[in-house]
């Protein structure tokens, strides 16, 4: 008998040949994909959730900023403005009394993120913190999930995108900042909705100019392709997100010169001679209607509560000689008392120079030098301390992905990387030539979501990219080594994100650098 004539040996002589595929190979089957692709998401979303809403009422006290947006966003609720509050309104309103009165404030950011964030002292009242937090709270809640979305949508991959919804959701920052009523984490949900607007606005952008250009082969300018209505949900966000803070301005210009740039590329690529000339001329002035007038409309509509009795409001009627005249004459009164207190503001805010112990210049935020204390109380020998620090092991490697993340926007073209760092350096690089102003590092909770995509985007490439077997394998030890550390520095961290009353020493160990004490 030959060797090819030998019997096969039984099943049980190999040690492994009963027991069926490996653990990664059955996590691989289309079954176990689906279930995967369901319960990533789900528990994702339902962690962040449990991280931001426990405990809410705790502590009993308007926190750091609260003292103004608590008490502004209960006075939208009651009147339609912010009205002005008497000496020791804090400790009334703590203890669930309201001393509101009906004349009005001088108030420096628009209404909408305080409309937004009272809606629980609008239906439930003062008595409990947990009423005014909660709104706060499902924002960030929803952050996750839209940072979930997107980071799905541009890794095809409900897994990649539930990792990056992960890192945010076990993120010191984002869960202080959800759990405090303040109005940039509620500016970065906008922002957050405007760009997943624009990158769907994106699908199929390029076949559809290569099928126009089929259609119309003599053309030389290109179309004004005005049936795009994710560009025109893109300004509804971004517009809310300007009638929350005016820094949505930055991601309005950005994302605008983003989109129009793409559609200039689509139109070279397919062919059409005057590409450059024509997108000027057709799809931009396009583009910027269909972006700026919904953005318009809902940055206005958000005042309309400040009509009837808002700081100012009655400027036109008790200055008329002081109105608008000539060409700008028909603009009706009430809009010029809105246009001369958008003056007072701005000069508020380029005149802010006050100091605070906690304040950071932009060029220490991407090094966390100088994180922003919201509480601070000590009682003997223990201490509370809450900070708006980011999961340190997750903000690091994201901070160095951003800048492989430049790297691949100039030498490959990554549009994907070019996207990521546009919106990060939005929601950044403006800061930077304001050296002497007064500003925080919380403010970095605009752009976080997308520093976190930009780390789960890379992280996808190494893992699922055109790389070696032996590079794949190590970004999946790479992966795993990064979500049980994070997970491991959210525990040890958890103390100063939740106000937990410690002995000082042992509190003071999560002091890691000088600028966080």
């Amino acid at each position: 008998m030959t060797l090819t004539d030998a019997a096969p040996e039984p099943a049980s002589a190999h040690p492994r040949a009963d027991r069926g595929p490996g653990p990664l190979a059955r996590l691989q089957t289309p079954a176990a994909r689906r279930v995967i692709d369901l319960a990533a998401p789900i528990g994702v979303v339902a962690l962040a959730a449990v991280l931001r809403l426990t405990n809410l009422g705790s502590p009993h006290e308007l926190v750091f900023d609260e003292t103004y947006y608590v008490k502004d966003a209960f006075s939208l609720w009651q009147q339609g403005y912010e009205g002005q509050w008497p000496e020791g309104a804090n400790e009334a309103f703590v203890a669930g009394e309201s001393t509101l009165q009906t004349a009005a404030a001088f108030v420096v950011h628009p209404p909408l993120g305080k409309w937004i964030l009272g809606v629980g002292t609008g239906i439930g009242g003062i008595d409990d913190p947990a009423a005014w937090r909660w709104p706060a709270a499902i924002v960030g809640v929803l952050v996750v999930v839209l940072t979930l979305l997107v980071a799905r949508g541009l890794t095809h991959s409900w897994t990649w995108g539930s990792l990056a919804g992960l890192l945010l959701a076990i993120d010191g920052q984002a869960i202080v900042m959800s759990r405090t009523v303040l109005l940039d984490h509620t500016l970065g949900l906008f922002v957050l909705a405007g760009a997943g607007a624009l990158l769907l606005d994106r699908r199929g952008a390029a076949a559809r100019i290569v099928r126009w250009r089929h259609e119309h082969p003599g053309s030389w300018l290109g179309p004004a392709l005005l049936a795009r209505p994710w560009i025109v949900a893109a300004g509804v966000a971004l517009g809310a997100a300007c009638a929350v803070k005016w820094s949505g301005l930055y991601f309005v210009a950005a994302f605008g010169l983003w989109s129009v740039a793409l559609d200039a590329l689509d139109r070279r690529r397919a062919g059409i001679r005057g590409w450059h000339v024509g997108t000027l001329l057709t799809q931009a002035p396009a583009s910027l209607v269909l972006l700026m007038a919904p953005a318009c409309a809902v940055y206005l509509a958000s005042w309309i509560g400040w009509f009837g009795g808002g700081y100012g409001s009655s400027w036109a009627r008790e200055n008329p000689g002081e109105l608008l005249t000539g060409v700008l004459a028909w603009v009706p009164p009430g809009f010029q008392s809105l246009w001369h207190y958008h003056e007072q503001m701005w000069t508020f805010h380029v005149g802010l120079t006050n100091d605070h112990p906690f304040e950071s210049p932009a060029w220490q935020w991407l090094l966390l030098l100088r994180p922003t204390a919201f509480l601070l109380h000590l009682d003997g020998d223990l201490m509370t301390f809450i900070t708006a620090l980011p999961n340190p092991v997750v903000w690091y490697p994201a901070v160095a992905a951003l800048a492989v993340l430049l790297y691949r926007m100039g030498s490959r073209l990554d549009r994907t990387a070019a996207f990521l760092v546009l919106a990060v350096a939005a929601g950044y690089v403006p800061w930077l030539a304001f050296p002497d102003r007064t500003i925080f590092a919380f403010y970095t909770i605009v752009f976080e979501p997308f520093l976190v995509i930009g780390l789960a985007y890379l992280l996808w490439r190494l893992v699922h990219g055109r790389v070696r077997p032996l590079t794949a394998r190590i970004g999946r030890i790479v992966v795993t080594v990064l979500v049980v550390a994070a997970i491991a520095a959210t525990i040890f961290f958890a103390p100063i994100w939740y106000g937990v009353w410690e002995p000082e020493d042992l509190l003071r160990l999560r002091y890691w650098l000088p600028g966080w004490r």
